[in-house]
């Protein structure tokens, strides 16, 4: 077995005004992290940090049985294989009589038997995790999707398989053992899973492993997309949380610049034309062609496309409606605001574009809109109050009061 890189968190090693990816994942800096590790090893950081405020068994047993979840928000894996949603969603009563919510009878006996529970996109379900996303999603430049692993004494949720995301593997109560090796399929696109390489998969893990290791409580273990992996709980309960991060590659840049080609390509009239008469056609109009589609690629411009496409994969931050409209019906130059997290917000010319709509600005309100956008508490008299509220009511900005 190669020996892993291994990093033991040092709590004076994150450096002032470092995000959660230093003070909380990793015991390296951004930069360390970007040249040595993202995308292309695993890193095991043992005691990273005390993730209890994030999640917790109290947290498990309230979302499965006060928060009236549905599916897909759970998934439940038993033996490597993952059990029908009718084996563990009922109607909820009367006022509720939705069929899918989760039943947590059902789900009771379904752990008590050996199961894993999977909740899933807990950045939409569960508070802290969704502001720890947030902010590492906002770091790290690529979506962020929380699920947690519920698993029982001496049970496996899922055979050896790979995931097509990075992975950071937070333990937050008990104890798993987690095996892993390099991939068989290095860097999967998301239409690749490892069900494709199903045969070299199982051959390779049989293979010595490049981690065979147990997490406990506050270790995390960073996984690149393609790595092999399966993991046991030990003698307790294993709770851990998988921070999957769905990594832009350059072949989704590829497709961008081929979408913004194409659009070009149909305002030219001699590519709209014809083919002549025939089967086959001349061999020179493929030529012809390919000469104007890589021109019309080279010309292309596919950042606000690709931007654009970002947008769309994620989620701004919480808006609270009563909130936000106190803060409007209450609005003044002493007004504390914010811009709003996660927003994906850019000045295109004089048009603010956004996850929640685009906004035109006024030539004379850019320079305020510029300062909103460092992220920095403002008060409506710094913006002005017009400009201000239309942003509120835009759901662009939020209050930022005590």
């Amino acid at each position: 077995m190669s020996t892993p890189r291994t990093e033991l968190q040092d709590p004076g090693a994150a450096t002032a005004g470092a995000g959660v990816l230093e003070t909380r994942l990793t015991r390296l800096r951004r930069e360390e992290f970007a040249r040595d590790v993202w995308a292309r090893t695993a890193l095991l950081t043992r005691r990273a940090d005390d993730f209890s405020d994030l999640f917790s068994a109290e947290a498990v047993d309230e979302l499965v049985s006060r928060r009236g979840l549905r599916t897909p928000f759970l998934r439940v894996a038993k033996n490597g294989a993952t059990l029908p949603t009718s084996s563990f969603t009922s109607s909820a009563g009367v006022g509720a009589t939705i069929s899918d919510q989760l039943d947590d009878t059902a789900l009771w006996r379904e752990f008590a038997d050996g199961a894993t529970l999977v909740l899933q996109a807990l950045q939409r379900t569960w508070g802290p995790v969704a502001d720890f996303s947030t902010g590492l999603s906002g770091e790290l430049g690529h979506p962020v999707q929380v699920n947690a692993y519920v698993t029982p004494p001496q049970n496996r949720g899922f055979d050896d398989h790979y995931d097509v995301h990075d992975v950071f593997v937070l333990q937050i109560e008990g104890s798993k053992r987690w095996i892993v090796h390099r991939p068989v399929h290095p860097d999967p696109l998301r239409d690749q899973p490892w069900t494709d390489h199903r045969s070299a998969v199982a051959e390779a893990a049989v293979d010595e492993p490049h981690i065979d290791t147990v997490l406990a409580p506050g270790d995390v273990l960073y996984l690149p997309r393609g790595w092999l992996h399966a993991a046991e709980a030990q003698g307790e309960v294993s709770i851990h949380l998988t921070l999957g991060i769905h990594n832009w590659t350059r072949y989704e840049l590829a497709e961008q610049l081929a979408q913004a080609a194409l659009a070009a390509l149909r305002d030219d009239p001699g590519m709209r034309g014809s083919l002549p008469l025939g089967v086959d056609g001349p061999a020179g109009e493929v030529d012809l062609v390919r000469e104007r589609l890589v021109a019309a690629v080279t010309e292309s411009d596919a950042t606000l496309l690709f931007h654009h496409a970002r947008r769309a994969q994620g989620r701004p931050a919480p808006l609270g409606p009563l909130a936000q409209l106190a803060a409007v019906d209450g609005l003044g130059p002493r007004t504390p605001v914010r811009l709003r997290e996660a927003l994906e917000a850019r000045l295109e010319g004089g048009r603010l574009t956004t996850r929640v709509g685009g906004l035109d600005v006024p030539e004379k309100d850019l320079p305020s809109l510029t300062r909103l956008l460092d992220g920095e508490v403002r008060t409506a008299g710094d913006l002005g109050v017009e400009l201000a509220g239309r942003l509120l009511h835009a759901g662009v900005l939020l209050p930022a009061g005590p």
